[in-house]
């Protein structure tokens, strides 16, 4: 009777659990715009925006300071933006960066900079995460377009 009644109260628990949303649901602030794929947050994390991958600021490469602005129209100062970290890539890289998706609103961040050619596919180690093949698609049609950095 015992093990019943453990039984019933361990069900009823599991009813009752809540049950997690999809999607990041925390909410944090942009602080600045690193470059064409980080961004800093207020709570002084940076947060490097993972399987793309923009121009260097730092070598002087083709289209950086434009790969800059094209994020930082994207998410201004004090933007809202959401993290969604992909289980099957690092959430911290070498350098103490978050890696992540990051939403605005119901913008995924990264796919949008990639579709304006602000941004190419990159994964690290080969890795392919979540949203991939979104990255990849919208990737063809910014380089068949051209946009962005396919244009100049």
């Amino acid at each position: 009777m015992r093990l019943l009644a453990v039984g019933v109260l361990l069900g009823a628990m599991v009813l009752v659990a809540p049950v997690a949303s999809p999607g990041p649901t925390r909410t944090y602030a942009v602080s600045r715009v690193v470059d064409g794929d980080t961004i800093a947050l207020t709570t002084g994390q940076r947060v490097r925006l993972v399987q793309i991958d923009a121009p260097e600021l730092s070598g002087g490469e083709c289209y950086s300071t434009k790969a800059k602005a094209a994020l930082a129209g994207l998410l201004p100062v004090g933007s809202p933006v959401r993290l969604e970290f992909d289980g099957r890539l690092d959430r911290v890289d070498r350098y103490g960066r978050l890696l992540a998706y990051v939403w605005k609103g119901q913008a995924n961040v990264n796919v949008a900079l990639v579709s304006r050619g602000a941004a190419s596919v990159w994964f690290y180690g080969g890795v392919r995460g979540k949203y991939s093949a979104r990255l990849l698609a919208v990737a063809r049609t910014a380089r068949a377009a051209p946009r962005g950095l396919w244009k100049d």
